[in-house]
């Protein structure tokens, strides 16, 4: 809501939203890393710290993009830069709200709850915030907000059902050990693997979610990856990226459809916006494929 007030389209933010949220899975903590560490002995630690620049990368590249939206279409050209005073009362003002992903975070981290307590522990600090603190919510309020959770979470289910049918049928017909096989026999190149990789990993990640895809994928690709001389940390890396792009790129992105759902905005005017969004994202999973510095600089440094 704040960017279609501030003039972005509903696409627009809705489409940013999509890929920004994706983000996650990258950088740490990173459940499908974790799974992936898990799957194929490589270190977690290292998985965390390869995810980080990354991260980086992906998040400028996103901010650039918002950037020369704002500008091209004249609804946010920037204003004056704020004072350290202002800064100052802005940020006391948003500390409680700053607070909650330092939270669900820091709970992860020290293991006071698993990743599906956190969502709850979110929701229930969100409201306390929002009632008590800011007041933006009130109780009469209450019932039209679970109301419209509700349906929004029952959209989203149908599409994670329809999708988990698909990702059943995917493995009867053992197509991941398909795509596998076809890798190993179409090139003898450590290059061309890679860019298969990314290929085969975006295809599955579009049907399939992260963690049933690292599972199904990641005990085929590990060998592979090691007859090529692939760090298994990069490939892990590479593995992940490709599946949080797959979560948004259309027709069947969860998150696609999460965002459009909030925004009331059709599928088809959400992935026209998020176009340049997905070229950005692109261009920054191959940089981090094939310039193994950028990604594995933090692993070496640290090693």
């Amino acid at each position: 809501p704040a960017m279609v007030e501030r003039g972005y389209s509903a696409a627009f933010a809705a489409a940013l939203v999509a890929v920004a949220g994706t983000l996650a899975v990258i950088i740490p903590p990173s459940i499908p890393m974790l799974v992936f560490g898990f799957v194929s002995g490589a270190s977690v630690r290292d998985l965390f710290l390869a995810g980080v620049v990354p991260g980086v990368l992906f998040g400028v590249g996103l901010m650039l993009v918002c950037v020369r939206y704002g500008i091209v279409t004249g609804c946010d050209r920037g204003g004056e830069r704020a004072s350290l005073r202002e800064i100052r009362t802005a940020f006391v003002a948003a500390f409680p709200a700053l607070l909650m992903p330092v939270i669900i975070l820091g709970g992860i981290w020290f293991g006071v709850f698993t990743p599906t307590e956190a969502a709850a522990v979110a929701v229930v600090y969100g409201l306390v915030v929002s009632m008590f603190f800011y007041g933006d919510i009130g109780w009469r309020e209450l019932p039209a907000l679970v109301l419209r959770a509700f349906t929004t979470s029952a959209v989203v289910m149908v599409v994670i059902g329809a999708t988990a049918a698909l990702a059943w049928v995917i493995t009867v017909e053992q197509v991941p050990l398909a795509i596998t096989e076809w890798v190993r026999s179409v090139t003898d190149s450590k290059w061309m693997f890679l860019l298969l990789a990314n290929f085969a990993m975006l295809l599955l990640g579009i049907f399939i979610e992260p963690l049933p895809a690292l599972i199904l994928s990641a005990p085929l690709f590990v060998p592979l990856a090691q007859a090529y001389g692939v760090d298994l940390v990069h490939l892990g890396l590479i593995m992940t990226c490709n599946l949080a792009i797959g979560l948004y790129t259309p027709p069947v992105g969860g998150t696609l459809f999460v965002a459009a759902r909030l925004a009331q905005v059709g599928i088809a005017k959400v992935s026209y916006a998020l176009i340049p969004m997905f070229v950005v994202t692109l261009v920054v999973l191959f940089a981090i494929t094939y310039i193994t510095a950028l990604p594995m600089g933090l692993v070496w440094l640290l090693r």
